[in-house]
This record gives structure tokens, C-alpha cells and sequence, in this order.
């Protein structure tokens, strides 16, 4: 597949394609406990998208996704992977969704509050990570409730432990995994968001360019690529975007 060198150039101008990588994320990106090298299903999409320009790629690993944003948006990385928020748009340009996640919140066993509807409400805490997708979408919906910050994703429930906090919101997946390591939390049912994962690049690249890469999310939808890369690394919880018609 010959491909324009213009496309090349916008995605490779150091002559390496920069995959910004958000370990912040666990359905997105992990990292070998051995090694210490990231894999995942953003290791592969960057890759494979690598191995389509012939070119030689360049993980760049944050452990929160602001950090991940910023340096796409600074242009210090040529590709990233993350949850389309209106507020990240204005310095990157997104592809459609690849994969869609459920966004929940966590509480104590013994909290009075039992469905999501409840979160919202003066005196109420509510831990996030700073600049995540939850922190974006978070801080435009609640009215009432106050918003703790903490550095990471990961980092979330024990921010929220450390400071007796009401209620923590992350990735569904994430809080199972707190949950059943610290006694005496439960999720709350449901969800509060599904958040829409997608690739992203520095808007500056071009509308040529940001063509290239949602034609490259689609096909690899299309071909089973990504429910087969979610499968391989034993990702559940998360499904595959539905296509968008050409």
C-alpha cells in the first residue's frame, strides 16, 4: 500500500511515529511486571499504525492520561489514545470511538447512597484522577457534590481511603480490582458514563492526515483486530465501537 509521503511526514516528522501511552487506563495499557515494557491494546493499535507508515515507533509512557494529552497537544508525541472530551478537542483531533467503557462509581459498604442519581448532593466527595476523562465529564455534571483530585487513575481509591472520602469514579474495571482488595467497599449499580476511547493526534497535523488515522481505527474495527487484541490481553468489560459508515 503506497502511501502519500505528506501523510507520513505529518505523523513522522522526526522520522519515528511518538505513540503517547496512558498507563493510567488498565483496559488500555499495562505494564510487565518483569520487563517493565507497557503492553496492550493502544501498544498494538500504535504498532500496527507504525508498521502502516514504514516507520519505526516510539512509545512514550505517562502513568495519567492529562499527562498523555499534553503531549499530543504539545506535540511532543505524534499519536495517543484517549476518551474523546470536547474540552481535549481543542488541540487534538479524534478518530470515532474504538472502544467504549463503562465509567462507575465506588463507595463504602455501609454509605446511605445506593444508586448513581444519589452521588450528586451537597457535602458528597467524589475522587477522581486528575484530568481524566471522569475528572472532565465530572466537573461539567455535578452540581453539588465536591470533586478531590487525585494524581493518577490508579491512584483513586486510595485517595478516597486516605481521606475518608464519599464516593470514587473511575473505570469499572479498576474499581472491581480495588474493591476486592480493600474489605468493605461496594460499586454502586450501573453506570455513570461510557466513555468513548478513540486515537488522537496534534490538530495542527491536518484534516489529510486525521482522514488517514480514523480510516486506520475503522479497518481495524472492521477486521477483528481490536476484539481480538482486548481478548488477548484478557480485557473484559469492554466492548468494540460500533462503525461509522464511510
Amino acid at each position: 500500500m503506497k502511501i502519500d509521503p505528506a501523510i507520513i511526514s505529518a505523523f513522522a516528522p522526526t522520522g519515528k511515529l511518538r505513540a503517547s501511552i496512558n498507563l493510567g487506563n488498565p483496559i488500555l495499557a499495562n505494564k510487565d511486571p518483569v520487563t517493565g515494557a507497557p503492553f496492550g491494546v493502544s501498544i498494538d493499535l500504535a504498532r500496527g499504525f507504525a508498521e502502516r507508515l514504514g516507520v519505526e515507533i516510539e512509545l512514550i509512557v505517562f502513568d495519567a492520561a492529562g499527562k498523555s494529552v499534553e503531549a499530543v497537544t504539545r506535540e511532543e508525541a505524534d499519536i495517543g489514545f484517549f476518551a474523546i472530551d470536547p474540552l481535549r478537542g481543542e488541540g487534538i483531533t479524534f478518530t470515532a470511538a474504538y472502544v467504549l467503557i463503562e465509567g462507575s462509581y465506588l463507595v463504602p459498604s455501609d454509605s446511605p447512597i445506593h444508586s448513581n442519581d444519589e452521588v450528586d448532593r451537597p457535602g458528597q466527595r467524589v475522587a477522581v484522577g486528575k484530568g481524566s476523562a471522569y475528572d472532565l465529564y465530572l466537573n461539567r455534571e455535578l452540581r453539588h457534590a465536591e470533586i478531590v483530585r487525585a494524581p493518577t487513575s490508579p491512584a483513586v481509591v486510595d485517595t478516597f481511603m486516605a481521606q475518608q472520602l464519599e464516593v470514587a469514579a473511575g473505570v469499572k474495571q479498576q474499581l472491581q480490582a480495588d474493591a476486592a482488595r480493600i474489605p468493605g467497599l461496594r460499586l454502586l449499580p450501573g453506570r455513570f458514563m461510557v466513555i468513548q476511547q478513540a486515537m488522537g493526534m496534534p490538530r495542527s497535523r491536518g484534516e489529510m492526515a486525521g482522514a488517514f488515522l480514523r480510516q486506520y481505527v475503522e479497518e481495524m474495527k472492521a477486521s477483528g483486530f481490536v476484539a481480538q487484541a482486548l481478548a488477548r490481553h484478557g480485557i473484559e468489560g469492554a466492548s468494540v465501537a460500533l462503525a461509522v459508515p464511510a
